[in-house]
């Protein structure tokens, strides 16, 4: 499902940051000591900022450290001390760079420091108003401490509120259904104790309590109507955001976000296992942490269970978008096949970028507790490009793995730039060439034979007119009575590999030692 949220939306945000106009906004922290993190350093490029990790990976760390240096945050919020049970706590230290203009001249940027000294912390507070949605939004009234006054057949509340048409939308367009007729119901005048409630003014038999409401429906409203009352320029920290949602309405959550950044200038971060929380966001946007470190861009949350060892597997491999995951998936399993190797226990997965492919690799294979090697398929025109060298993967505490070929941590794809381009000329260029091509794709696109002639002239057409050649598998599909992309492109990685065995070989020979061979049982 392709995101609501225009790509001139996405980079109008991202400018702002960078060009740093805001009244108020966290630009980043270091972390020199914090719980499991040392020296670790985390920048919000994007306005609205994802943490993904495994439990226990400091997800929650990051959060309470972003809020910590405004006043409005007690830090016994996130970080209590229970006497000598947390001395681990003294000498931890955080470094911040914000913006703070509510003084007219002051810089465009400004540090700040928390520390944790002895018995309390200290820190050069910033006046800013965050709103935190912690996971006990999600706990239904059932189970709440503060809801016993609304328990009883004559209960009748002291103060209805209806919600503003704002609130309403937003609740509409995220859950998918109407909202006109929830309100929040007070026990008392202050609206200190309240839970939420639906009352049709046509039909008595749809009143409910949020007694009776779904968990993801409570903390929908909750959310939305506490982002809307907040102030402009505020900092939105939210828990495990997806919790209690249907992943439509997960996805529609974090677009809401994003649109409350552009129109309320405010700042989110939010913690999160879902892909569907990440895909509305750039890849800047999103920040992975799990043994102490911390690296920014998309990375597949199935990626992460890879790299944490949840998952079994003889080999991982990395690569830079989906259709080198496809790519990969397609012609290793012809390696495979051709060399003998076992095709099963090796993960594939798209980490959003070289330099995030690359890095976890290396990060991962450096792990002496690793349980199986990482290798990265990179596009060719990283080959020959500083910093891209493919190193040798060793483990010192094995005596039996002796260096050799076939080690490699670093594959590239075919040709000097990217994988469809290669796919997409050899094949076109083979048509009249290699036997039977273009009956082979054909068949390969699920077409009948007499079809060839019109798959023929897509592919004529559009290596005339495409100008953008990860668009071309799609244009492809609609010329042929709109295919589907992805059988577009898996019927040309299917041809191309069964057609160029050599140039198959020629991209896994320099890590075919990371696989396994086949039993011969």
């Amino acid at each position: 499902m392709k995101s609501e949220i225009r790509d001139s939306t996405i980079a109008s945000l991202s400018e702002r940051v960078r060009k740093r106009g805001y009244t108020k906004y966290l630009t980043g922290m270091r972390l020199v000591k914090l719980r499991g993190f040392s020296d670790r350093e985390i920048r919000f490029d994007f306005p609205v900022t994802a943490l993904i990790g495994p439990n226990g990976a400091g997800k929650t760390t990051i959060l309470g450290a972003a809020g910590l240096i405004y006043d409005s945050v007690p830090p016994r919020r996130f970080f209590a001390k229970s006497g000598a049970y947390d001395d681990s706590m003294r000498g931890w230290r955080i470094e911040y760079e914000l913006i703070d203009r509510d003084r007219p001249g002051s810089p465009a940027s400004v540090g700040r420091t928390a520390s944790y000294l002895k018995a309390k912390w200290n820190r050069d507070a910033v006046k800013r108003e965050v709103v935190i949605s912690g996971i006990g939004r999600t706990l239904p009234a059932s189970e709440r401490k503060d809801t016993y006054r609304f328990i009883g057949g004559d209960f009748t509340g002291v103060r209805e509120v209806a919600f503003s048409k704002e609130v309403v939308d937003a609740v509409e367009n995220i859950l998918g259904k109407a909202a006109a007729n929830y309100l929040q119901v007070d026990a008392d005048s202050q609206g200190k104790s309240s839970i939420y409630a639906v009352r049709s003014a046509d039909d008595e038999d749809q009143n409910y309590s949020e007694f009776h409401f779904g968990a993801g429906e409570a903390s929908i409203i909750r959310i939305v109507s506490r982002v809307e009352e907040a102030s402009s320029g505020s900092l939105l920290l939210i828990e495990e955001i997806e919790n209690g949602l249907h992943p439509v309405a997960t996805r529609r959550l974090v677009e809401y976000l994003i649109d409350v950044a552009r129109r309320k200038s405010c700042q989110v971060i939010f913690t999160t296992h879902s892909n569907d929380a990440l895909a509305p966001l750039p890849t800047e946007a999103v920040w992975s942490t799990y043994r102490g470190r911390l690296t920014q861009g998309k990375l597949d949350v199935a990626a992460l269970r890879t790299l944490t060892g949840q998952v079994d597997a003889q080999l991982a491999l990395f690569t830079e978008d989906e259709f080198a995951a496809l790519f990969a998936e397609v012609t290793l399993r012809a390696y495979c096949q051709a060399k003998n190797y076992e095709f099963a226990g090796i993960e594939i997965h798209s980490l959003g970028g070289a330099a995030p492919a690359r890095d976890h690799t290396r990060f991962h294979n450096a792990n002496p507790l690793r349980r199986f090697r990482v290798a990265a398929l990179l596009d060719g025109d990283k080959r020959n490009e500083d910093g891209y060298e493919s190193r040798e993967i060793t483990d010192p505490s094995d005596t039996t793995d002796t260096p050799g070929e076939g080690r490699a941590d670093l594959v590239y794809g075919p040709g000097d730039g990217h994988p469809e381009a290669t796919v997409f000329e050899d094949i076109q260029g083979s048509l009249d060439i290699v036997g039977n091509l273009l009956g082979k794709l054909t068949l390969a696109l699920q077409l009948d034979t007499p079809m060839q002639s019109r798959v023929r002239a897509s592919i004529e057409e559009r290596n005339r007119t495409n100008r953008d050649i990860h668009l071309i598998f799609g244009q492809i599909g609609e010329d042929l009575d709109f295919l589907a992309e992805s059988l577009v492109q898996r019927a040309f990685l299917s041809t191309w590999a069964n057609a160029f065995p050599e140039k198959v070989a020629a991209v896994w020979d320099p890590c075919s030692s990371l696989f396994v061979r086949k039993s011969t049982s």
